[in-house]
């Protein structure tokens, strides 16, 4: 670790202070106490910002999570700072055993959600704005909301377990938030456990080195809708997958509604007992499918809507993040978030380049310069065709359909002309680029899987 002098080492701090400002606006205060608040600063090691984490469960966390957008961050404040290592540091030593004589100090008791004030520990915090009400719905979440709603209106299980799987931001820890506050409305008798998979196993590591599990098992079979977020987690951890495969039985069996989410389907988590796999798979799995344009559009348009009163928003600029920003809803709601911050604090009109300006760090990732070839290769490949069949003159839908695809996609992701499209695509005339520009945007608007193909294949291109 470097030694610095006290005059950088306040400028360290100074740097620190402003990055975790960043933080807690961009991603909430409910976030940022969860996880980010526990960071503090380590030190500087080269380059690298060296971060102090009390648990394992936590550096996990933040790494796959948070890591690269406080790097981003930092970069801003320190153009020098080239990356972000996170150190295990325990805030108190504690020991393997503690001596017979020393009672172990209780584990968090699950409290049905309504009580959630007075045990906060047992879980992550429910977010106040994620509700079914502020859950904007579209092709590719339609049926996750349907089913969660299902689940949050019923006292006997529709659908047991309902499993929620997609990639990062795309609402699933939005819609098991919403199912527990619709349930506390309904009936604050009922207990409801949410809590990440972490989460669970550092309970059940607690009760295990407490000698505590029968008081564990107790809690969390007494619940009435047990949720577990991010359940991958427990791959590969065997101790904790056993209790975790007897608790989920013992509360099926009682007639107790289960939900869990993961980054992929069961079949397809790595780490996890067949068992558990095939339990997972039980009830009802539910996709949640990446965003469209249109849903990324009207997400903005109802957060926009939002804060209509505090500062105005230009459509064109929603357009433009709603193209630009394709990986993640949360992602999207951030870079609205650093644009508003910027206008409510520093006074300034939102524009488009204002906006390019704000997000210049971000686009930058979204701007790898894309080849025709390349594309036409992605879409080959997504369709199964030869890339042979790009150039070639067959007529045949299989063929043709995906060349147009990958014709409008040459369009919006490269500055090339007309022209010089259609020169790739066997020597085709302009007017034939043209045609199938406009009828993908046709298709598009009345066939969402042609949409989702198209939205996929742009994220495989931006890389």
């Amino acid at each position: 670790m470097n030694l610095q002098p006290k005059s950088a080492a306040r400028d360290f701090d100074q740097q620190w202070s402003q990055v975790r400002g960043m933080l807690r606006a961009e991603f909430g205060e409910t976030a940022y106490n969860t996880w980010l608040a526990p960071l503090s600063l380590g030190g500087m090691e080269g380059e690298r910002v060296l971060l102090s984490v009390p648990t394992r469960f936590l550096r996990d966390w933040v790494a796959a999570h948070y890591a690269d957008r406080i790097r981003v961050l930092w970069r801003r404040v320190n153009p020098r700072i080239s990356g972000v290592a996170l150190n295990v540091v325990p805030v108190t030593a504690t020991p393997l055993a503690p001596p017979k004589t020393t009672p172990c100090p209780p584990d968090p008791v699950p409290a049905p959600i309504g009580n959630l004030a007075a045990e906060p520990e047992i879980g992550a915090p429910l977010d106040a704005r994620c509700t079914f009400e502020n859950f904007v719905v579209g092709q590719p979440n339609r049926l996750a909301f349907a089913a969660a709603k299902r689940v949050a209106e019923v006292a006997i299980p529709a659908f047991n377990p309902l499993f929620l799987y997609g990639g990062v931001g795309l609402g699933k820890t939005h819609l098991m938030h919403a199912i527990a506050w619709q349930i506390r409305s309904q009936d604050a008798a009922r207990k409801v456990v949410y809590l990440s998979a972490e989460k669970f196993m550092y309970q059940f590591v607690q009760a295990l080195r407490c000698k505590d599990t029968l008081r564990f098992k107790e809690l969390f079979r007494s619940a009435d809708v047990l949720m577990v977020d991010d359940v991958q987690f427990i791959g590969g951890k065997e101790t904790t997958q056993e209790e975790f495969f007897h608790t989920f039985n013992t509360l099926v069996d009682r007639g107790r509604q289960i939900v869990i989410s993961a980054d992929r389907s069961p079949s397809d988590l790595a780490g996890l007992e067949e068992r558990i796999r095939s339990r997972l798979g039980w009830g009802l799995v539910v996709d949640i499918h990446p965003t469209t344009y249109e849903l990324r559009l009207e997400i903005l348009q109802a957060k926009a809507g939002m804060i209509a009163d505090e500062v105005a928003i230009p459509e064109a600029v929603l357009e433009f993040l709603a193209r630009r920003i394709t990986s993640n809803v949360r992602e999207l709601e951030g870079a609205l978030n650093r644009i508003v911050a910027q206008a409510t604090l520093v006074g300034r009109a939102i524009t488009l380049d204002m906006a390019h300006e704000i997000l210049q760090d971000l686009l930058r990732a979204y701007e790898r310069r894309v080849t025709i070839e390349e594309i036409q290769r992605r879409v080959a490949e997504h369709y199964n065709i030869r890339m042979a069949d790009m150039q070639s003159a067959r007529r045949a839908r299989a063929v043709a359909r995906p060349r147009q695809v990958a014709m409008y996609l040459a369009k919006q992701l490269t500055p090339r002309s007309l022209p010089e499209i259609g020169r790739k695509f066997g020597g085709r005339d302009h007017t034939t680029v043209m045609y199938a520009i406009r009828k993908i945007e046709e298709l598009r608007a009345i066939d969402p899987l042609l949409s989702e193909d198209i939205e996929t294949l742009r994220r495989l291109l931006h890389g």
